[in-house]
């Protein structure tokens, strides 16, 4: 396809599934269930990381999580006693376990004691307005969030870091929410700092395979130089927000649209 065509063709797959009936059955649905500020932060947090696999499945572990934090995320996470953090320790998602929770919350709570936002731990410190992609920002918050004392190794996997090359889906998918403009009922629009030119698309294998097939990348990997690569491609349909096509190529990917 010329460029035309393609933007064409995904606009057309936009039109179809960007709007708030996309919602139900994806994990935004979780952070959408609360309207403060730092709800939604902590609830898509979780949504996000535990985001790979079934979406019914991922969907409901969220609801099981958040039920254990009295469906009130930032309220537990400030006043919360060591009580109430026991019944997180049976808590297991995949490899998640009561542990990394444990920690999540930890972390937490530390940030909020002193920011009003989750957006300041990946922009504090740093030239963000500069960045020409939230690279920066990412590895910046993979060393601030493991910066308080007795952070768990095993927790680490949790928490994706393009230094290491990893194509950071879930967290690139996190900023989505937060950052893009909720012009369709579907992302939060939460942040300011970072803005929605700097967001890379969240790849994995899946994602990969259809961006190939529609020749939006040329590399088969599923990796950090793979992901800024698909982004500069959607750069060109539209360059101030280019990761609105997430949605329709994850629509593809779903719907096996394209295979």
């Amino acid at each position: 396809m010329t460029t035309k065509q393609l933007k064409n063709y995904l606009d057309k797959q936009l039109q179809h599934y960007d709007h708030d009936g996309f919602v139900p059955d994806d994990p935004i649905a979780i952070p959408h269930r609360f309207d403060l500020p730092a709800d939604i932060e902590i609830a898509g947090f979780f949504a996000a990381l535990f985001a790979w696999g079934n979406r019914a499945t991922i969907i409901k572990k969220c609801s099981a999580l958040l039920e254990l934090m009295d469906n009130a995320p930032f309220q537990f996470v400030m006043q919360h006693q060591e009580a109430d953090l026991k019944p997180l320790d049976s808590f297991k998602h995949r490899t998640f376990t009561g542990i990394d929770i444990r920690y999540f919350i930890r972390f937490f709570k530390h940030h909020y004691q002193k920011h009003n936002s989750l957006e300041s731990a990946f922009t504090a410190g740093i030239a963000i307005e500069q960045a020409y992609t939230v690279e920066p920002a990412l590895a910046h918050f993979h060393t601030y969030f493991f910066n308080l004392p007795d952070a768990p190794q095993r927790t680490r996997k949790h928490i994706a870091t393009p230094m290491t090359g990893s194509a950071c889906k879930r967290l690139n998918m996190y900023l989505r929410w937060m950052v893009r403009p909720n012009t369709t009922g579907i992302d939060f629009g939460l942040w300011e700092q970072l803005k929605p030119h700097q967001l890379v698309c969240p790849l994995d294998v899946h994602v990969v395979r259809v961006a190939l097939n529609l020749q939006l990348i040329n590399r088969a990997t599923a990796d950090w130089n793979t992901a800024l690569e698909l982004t500069e491609r959607l750069k060109q349909l539209d360059p101030n927000d280019p990761v609105k096509y997430d949605i329709a190529l994850f629509s593809l990917v779903v719907n096996q649209i394209v295979e």
